[in-house]
């Protein structure tokens, strides 16, 4: 039986465009309105976190201003008195 050799694969052609940045590809205005859209995105998820720990704080105050007698002496022990 004959064996089957092996065809040599083609190699990759290399690219020419080793130099080139984003911006010579882009364009400078597209370039300009895709950083701004960035800094956009990136305060409106400042805000958002911002927002949601203030909840979390919010949360937090609501349910230890909510608990009972019981869960208060629980929480912190019968101490006693001052006395």
């Amino acid at each position: 039986m004959a064996k089957k050799r092996k065809q040599p694969q083609p190699r990759p052609k290399k690219v020419e465009n080793e130099g080139l940045t984003l911006s010579d590809v882009l364009g400078d205005d597209i370039l300009e309105k895709l950083k701004a859209a960035k800094k956009v995105l990136s305060a409106a998820e400042d805000v958002k976190e911002e927002e949601r720990q203030a909840q979390i704080i919010r949360e937090r105050k609501e349910r230890e201003k909510n608990k009972s007698f019981e869960e208060l002496l629980n929480e912190f022990g019968d101490v006693g008195s001052k006395f």
